[in-house]
Order: structure tokens, then C-alpha cells, then sequence
């Protein structure tokens, strides 16, 4: 784990009570729910979240905690569909090893080597420090990768069409946003921060199209941390996008 981002989602509900509608003047009615997970035992958190889980397939925003939540959040969700597809915003791929249980840095390796999803189901949008070893790994399973620099070139608008393009085959869509997709002048509370990434203008735009596909079942927002943030702008930014989603997520 990442000491500081179990603090998020008390600091990003905080905020979301002070964004009063979606840009889009809509409002909606959120009903929280928290659970008890051990900080020290991954193992045990993972079950914890995998089993709650699994008794619902209500539409619903998940708020980390660090990146390895998407681990059991998607293994209860892949159980409830025949063709899910993931869809994730991150500066890195986190492919890196293949540890047991799954970190922050290897969840989405292990969900691929464990055939808990297919390669092609998956997309990584703005990734712009990966290691080689990553690169490799990504190119063998053939899974489709928008590197910032491709992301900048495409502009927003057409990135946001062409992943809801990739998008309309799923039976039913995860989306996994990881706030360090952020430039960090826009999300300093991060845990590893790469320079030259989105403006919180530009996501926001990808993520209310994307809000509108039909078969966008869960989101999850990881990475934000409290403790490494600057005026609360991470926490800001992150409540925004809750209330962007949960305005469509009905």
C-alpha cells in the first residue's frame, strides 16, 4: 500500500459535498458506503472488497486507496460479465512484476496472467513513464496503449471518441482512474508524480464522454494522497470528477 492514500476518500467526499451539480447542472443523490479493510494484511483486504462486492452489480464509484484495489474490485466484476472491458488512466501500466498478492504496481499484470480479463479488454490511457520490461510485456499481450505523447497528438475530443469507439464492444465497462493521469500542477497529492500529463480541463472533458456510454458499470478513483497535497487540489480535483461521474452513473 501507499501510506496516506487510505485518507482519500474521507478528504474527496469532504470536497464533493462542495460541488453542488455536474457541469452539465445535473444533481444526484449518492449513498455512501464504507468498508472496514486491514492496512497491514493485503490479503485479507482484497477478500473484503471482492466479497462486498460481489452481492451487487448496482453502478457505483469506488474511491481508493492505492492502485492494487482494482485487483479484487475487478475480479468480482469480471465474475458478473462475459466480456468486460477495463479502461485505465495512468501515467504508468503497472505491469511491472507479478507479486502475490498484487500491488499497485503489478494489479493489472496479475489480472492478465490470471485470464481474469483478455489483453484486447484492455485500455491504458496516458501512460508516459513505463519501464522496459513494461513496454515488453505490453507489446507481446498486444494491449492497446495511448502514450501521452499520442494522447496530446490525438487532442482530447478524438481520444475521447476513439476509446468509447474501442469501448462499444465490452458487455459492460470498468474504468480505473489513477490521479497521477494528472499533470502534477494540476494533482500534486500523489505518491509518484510524472510531469507532462493531463490538465484536469482535459480529463474531465475525456471522462464526461466517456460517462455516457451505456455499458460504464464501476469506476474506481486511486492514488489520491492527503498527505503529499497542496492546498487540497488533488482532493479538489478528484471530488469534481466524483460528481461528474455520479451525475451519469444513475
Amino acid at each position: 500500500k501507499n501510506p496516506g492514500c487510505e485518507k482519500a476518500p474521507d478528504e474527496i467526499l469532504k470536497h464533493f459535498e462542495g460541488c453542488y451539480m455536474s457541469e452539465n447542472f445535473a444533481t444526484s443523490h449518492i449513498e455512501v458506503k464504507g468498508l472496514k479493510v486491514d492496512n497491514h494484511n493485503i490479503e485479507t483486504s482484497f477478500m473484503v472488497i471482492e466479497e462486498f462486492l460481489a452481492s451487487t452489480d448496482s453502478k457505483l464509484v469506488m474511491l481508493g486507496g492505492d492502485h492494487s484495489i482494482t485487483y479484487p474490485a475487478f475480479k468480482a466484476f469480471a465474475a458478473m460479465h462475459s466480456n468486460p472491458g477495463l479502461v485505465v488512466f495512468d501515467a504508468h501500466p503497472d505491469v511491472m512484476q507479478d507479486f502475490k498478492p498484487p500491488t499497485h504496481e503489478d494489479y493489472l499484470r496479475v489480472l492478465i496472467n490470471e485470464h481474469i480479463i483478455e489483453p484486447k479488454n484492455v485500455v491504458l490511457v496516458g501512460v508516459r513513464n513505463p519501464h522496459n520490461s513494461e513496454l515488453e510485456f505490453l507489446k507481446q499481450k498486444g494491449i492497446r496503449v495511448f502514450h501521452m505523447k499520442h494522447c496530446h497528438n490525438l487532442g482530447v475530443g478524438e481520444l475521447a471518441s476513439v476509446i468509447m469507439e474501442n469501448c462499444r464492444a465490452f458487455s459492460a465497462l470498468y474504468l480505473s482512474i489513477d490521479i497521477d493521469v494528472l499533470d502534477p500542477a494540476f494533482a500534486p497529492g500523489t505518491g509518484y508524480p510524472e510531469p507532462g500529463g493531463f490538465t484536469s480541463r482535459e480529463l474531465m472533458h475525456i471522462i464526461q464522454r466517456l460517462a455516457l456510454l451505456k455499458n460504464l458499470r464501476w469506476v474506481d478513483l486511486v492514488e489520491v494522497n492527503p498527505e503529499l497535497d497542496v492546498r487540497e487540489n488533488t482532493t479538489r480535483v478528484a471530488a469534481r470528477l466524483v460528481r461528474e461521474l455520479t451525475g451519469h452513473l444513475k
